[in-house]
């Protein structure tokens, strides 16, 4: 069992390394794909948002790890 375990951890680090990042931007989809919608925000816009959240994210992402 501690073989499966460390072999889902390797995984999981494989591909999220860094999991604020992921949490940042899976926060960024969920406002896209709910909140921008439902305040009524044309189609036109709702991708430069997406864009412009994301950038966020990453710029405060890189910005913590310049720091270290």
């Amino acid at each position: 069992m501690t073989a499966v375990a460390t072999a889902l951890r390797e995984l999981w680090g494989l591909f999220v390394e860094d999991a604020s990042l992921t949490l940042g931007i899976l926060v960024c989809v969920v406002i896209a794909a709910w909140a921008l919608p439902a305040l009524g925000l044309r189609e036109a816009w709702r991708g430069p948002v997406l864009f412009v959240l994301l950038a966020i994210v990453l710029s405060e992402n890189v910005r913590r790890s310049a720091r270290r």
